[in-house]
């Protein structure tokens, strides 16, 4: 299995030769793939909103073949949610990712892909607390 490289977030979600892709699943009516990286990360900072009784917006666009719009839903604590992973090991988190993740979640426009920054200086390996929590 090859690891995800650092590079930026494409402008869909669609599968990427050599990815492992997951599905995020909103409401058992929307379905879109998300390679599996992205997905732990966007999972963590959708859980830690929840968590807090936040709701706010989940937007990304569309696969040209689907046309060239872009759907959003809206994320709130009773939402049925659903994250299914390609890969069952949990690949390594990045807590720069998450924080660029989580801003993006705290803005008027939502939550949405933004490409991953590089390593932070501090461990990211502790952010496996905020899954275990």
């Amino acid at each position: 299995m090859k690891e995800h490289p650092r590079t930026p977030v494409p402008a869909t979600f669609v599968e990427r030769q050599g990815y492992l892709m997951g599905k995020f699943t909103y409401d058992q009516e929307v379905r879109v793939d998300i390679d599996d990286r992205l997905l732990l990360h966007l999972q963590i900072v959708i859980g830690n909103k929840l968590r807090r009784g936040e709701s706010f917006y989940f937007s990304w666009r569309l696969d040209p073949s689907l046309g060239h719009g872009r759907r959003s839903v809206w994320i709130h604590p009773y939402a049925a949610l659903t994250f299914t992973f390609g890969e069952s090991r949990t690949t390594q988190m990045s807590r720069a990712w998450i924080e660029a993740l989580a801003t993006t979640a705290n803005s008027q426009r939502g939550l949405y892909a933004v490409p991953e920054p590089a390593p932070d200086a501090v461990g990211d390996g502790e952010i496996r607390e905020l899954m275990d929590a």
